[in-house]
C-alpha cells in the first residue's frame, strides 16, 4: 500500500472529539455566529478533511482546538473539544501550553505572518526542539537539518541563516511544516498546508505527511479547498457551509455519490475557458531584456562577497496590451523575483521598459508617478494588508495618492464598485482584514490593484488562497477586466490549471533561468523539456483526480 492510500479505520476511541461546537464573534455591538453546533471526531492514525469555501468556518473550527482565536472577541456559546479525554475549552493557559506544539501542532495558512521576521530559520525551528524536547545545541542543529531536508528545501545548510523574507512563499510554508513536525505530535492540524506550494513539491509534502502519520499513527485534521488533495490524503470528509457541517462520510463515498447540493457544486467547480485571443501587433506594455537579479553571498569575518545567488539570470520577456504571460516553475525558481524586478520593486540589471520608456535606471522615488499604471497583487494577502486600516481605506488608499481630485463620495463609489467586481459585499468596507478569511483577503488585495485602472498588473499567485469556486470567479473576473481595459498581465503561479485558463504565452523557469517558453497551447500540449514534462505530469495527475471525481 502506498503512503497516500487511505489508512484503515481502527475501532478505538477518538483522539479528538468535537461535540456541538459553536463559535461566536463579538464587535461593534453585534454578535455573529461563525460556527454553529459542529461535531466531528478523529481517531489515531486517521485523516479527516474539513472542506468548504472561504468563510465556511473551517479555520475557525481548527483554531478553536488550541484556543488560538482572538479572545474575548471570540467565544464558545456551546460545545466541547475533548483531546485524550480532556476538555480543551476548559483548560487554563498553563495546561494548554503543554499541549500546543507538543501533543498538537498546527501548520498555518499564511507562513509570512506566522514566522518571526527577526529570527533565522535555524533559530525558529530549533527553538521548538529546545523548549519542548530539551535538546542540546548539536542535537538541535542536526535535527533542524534533517527536518528541512524532509520537507524538500534544497541545500538546507545554506538556508539555516536565512530570514523569512529571503525565502519564497513555498519555502516559507515548508519551514512551517518542518516546525509542526519537529516534536512528532499526536495530532497535526494542517490549515491549507500546500496552498503556496508548486505541484511537484505539493505531491512530496502530501507523501511526507502520510509517511510521518503512518510512522507514529499521528491523527491529522486537514483543512483545504482543494478537493483533488482531499481525495488523495483523507480517510473521511466533512463539508462545511456557512458554519455548519452539511455532509460527512468516507472520502470515496463523498466523491462518488455526494448528497448535498453544496457538495455537488464544490466538486464541479474549477477554472474553465481560455484566455482572450492576443493581438500579436498590440503595443508592448512591459519589456525586459537580459534581466538579472543576483543576491551576494557574504562569508568570513569581513563579510566579503564569495558568491551570488542568481535568482534571475539573463531573462528576456515581452508583455503586450491585452496579453497574459504566465510564469511557472517550482518554488525558488525566481518567478516572483522576476516580477518584482520588472515592476522596479527590487534592484536589477538589464534593460526594462514600460510603454516604451526605460525604467531600469529610475530610482524607486522616480517610479512613484507610474505606480498607478503598474500594479501588483501579492501572494500573501494578510501580509500586504495593513491590520490597522479598514477595507475602505486599504482599497481607496491608492486613489488618495493618484486621484486626489476625487471627492470623498466619488472615492467611496470607486471603492464600492471595486469590491463588487471581486465579489465582496460593499458593506464589508467598514471592517478590518482580520475579520475576513484568507480567500476574502485576497479579493480585497485584487480590488486594491484594480481600483486604479492600471495598464500592467503583476499577479503573484493571486488565486493560491482561494477555494475552487472563487478561483473560477476570479479567473473570469481577470479575463473580463482584461478584455474591457486591454490590460497586460504577468501571471505568476504554480497552479497550472489556472495558468492555462489565463495565459497566452508561458515561460517555464528553473533556478533563475528559462528552460522553455512559447504559446500556452504548445507548452501544455507539447512540452519539450523533461522539467516541463514533470511539472505537467504532477499538475494534471492532481487535476485529473479532481475531474474524475466531479464526473462520477
Amino acid at each position: 500500500m502506498s503512503a497516500l492510500e487511505a489508512t484503515p479505520a481502527v475501532a478505538e476511541a477518538p483522539l479528538l472529539d468535537v461535540r456541538d461546537l459553536s463559535v461566536a464573534f463579538h464587535g461593534g455591538g453585534r454578535t455573529s455566529l461563525a460556527v454553529d453546533r459542529v461535531s466531528f471526531s478523529i481517531k489515531p492514525g486517521e485523516t479527516l478533511a474539513l472542506v468548504g469555501e472561504s468563510g465556511s468556518g473551517k479555520s475557525v473550527s481548527a483554531l478553536s482546538i488550541l484556543k488560538l482565536l482572538p479572545y474575548p472577541a471570540a467565544s464558545h456559546p456551546g460545545g466541547e473539544i475533548r483531546f485524550g479525554g480532556e476538555n480543551l475549552i476548559g483548560m487554563d493557559e498553563k495546561a494548554l501550553r503543554r499541549v500546543r506544539g507538543n501533543k498538537i501542532s498546527m501548520i498555518f495558512q499564511e507562513p509570512m505572518t506566522s514566522l518571526n521576521p527577526l529570527h533565522t530559520i535555524e533559530r525558529q525551528v530549533g527553538e521548538i526542539l529546545k523548549v519542548h524536547r530539551g535538546l542540546g545545541t548539536k542535537e538541535t542543529g542536526e535535527r533542524v537539518l534533517e527536518l528541512l531536508r524532509q520537507v524538500g528545501i534544497r541545500d538546507p545548510e545554506k538556508r539555516l541563516g536565512a530570514y523569512p523574507h529571503q525565502l519564497s512563499g513555498g519555502q516559507r510554508q515548508r519551514v512551517m511544516i518542518a516546525m509542526a513536525l519537529a516534536n512528532e505530535p499526536d495530532l497535526l492540524v494542517a490549515d491549507e498546508p500546500t496552498t503556496a506550494l508548486d505541484v511537484t513539491v505539493q505531491a512530496q509534502i502530501l507523501e511526507l505527511l502520510k509517511v510521518q502519520q503512518q510512522k507514529r499513527r499521528m491523527a491529522m485534521l486537514f483543512i483545504t479547498h482543494d478537493l483533488g488533495i482531499v481525495r488523495r490524503i483523507a480517510d473521511r470528509v466533512c463539508v462545511m457551509y456557512k458554519g455548519r457541517i452539511v455532509e460527512e462520510g468516507p472520502t470515496e463515498r463523498i466523491f462518488a455519490s455526494p448528497q448535498h447540493e453544496y457538495t455537488k457544486r464544490l466538486l464541479a467547480a474549477e477554472p474553465k475557458g481560455r484566455p482572450p485571443a492576443a493581438n500579436a501587433n498590440a503595443p508592448v506594455v512591459m519589456e525586459g531584456r537580459d534581466v538579472k537579479v543576483w543576491f551576494p553571498i557574504r562569508t568570513g569575518f569581513f563579510r566579503r562577497v564569495s558568491d551570488h545567488v542568481k535568482a534571475v539570470d539573463g531573462i528576456d520577456l515581452t508583455v503586450r496590451a491585452g496579453q497574459t504571460v504566465g510564469v511557472v516553475g517550482e518554488s525558488g525558481s525566481g518567478k516572483t523575483t522576476l516580477g518584482l524586478a520588472l515592476t522596479r520593486m527590487i534592484s536589477s540589471q538589464g534593460h526594462i521598459a514600460f510603454e516604451g520608456n526605460r525604467i531600469d535606471d529610475r530610482s524607486f522615488g522616480a517610479m512613484r508617478p507610474l505606480r498607478e499604471r503598474v500594479q501588483i497583487v501579492f501572494q500573501d494577502p494578510f501580509g500586504s494588508l495593513s491590520p490597522r486600516m479598514s477595507i475602505a481605506d486599504i482599497v481607496g488608499e491608492g486613489l488618495e495618492v493618484h486621484a486626489r481630485k476625487l471627492s470623498a463620495d466619488e472615492r467611496d463609489a470607486r471603492v464600492v464598485s471595486a469590491l463588487e467586481e471581486v465579489g465582496l459585499d460593499p458593506e464589508a468596507r467598514f471592517r478590518y482584514p482580520h475579520e475576513f478569511s484568507g480567500g476574502q483577503r485576497q479579493r480585497v488585495a485584487i480590488a486594491r490593484a484594480m481600483v486604479l485602472n492600471p495598464r500592467f498588473v503583476m499577479l503573484d499567485e493571486p488565486t493560491s488562497a482561494l477555494d475552487m469556486s472563487v478561483q473560477a470567479q476570479v479567473v473570469d473576473l481577470l479575463r473580463d477586466l482584461q478584455r474591457k481595459h486591454d490590460l497586460a498581465y504577468l501571471f505568476i503561479s504554480h497552479d497550472l490549471k489556472v495558468v492555462r485558463a489565463l495565459a497566452n504565452e508561458v515561460i517555464v523557469m528553473r533556478n533563475g533561468q528559462v528552460v522553455e517558453r512559447g504559446p500556452a497551447e504548445d507548452i501544455f500540449e507539447r512540452p519539450q523539456t523533461d522539467y516541463t514534462k514533470a511539472l505537467m505530469a504532477a499538475a494534471f495527475r492532481i487535476e485529473t483526480t479532481r475531474t474524475d471525481a466531479a464526473s462520477q
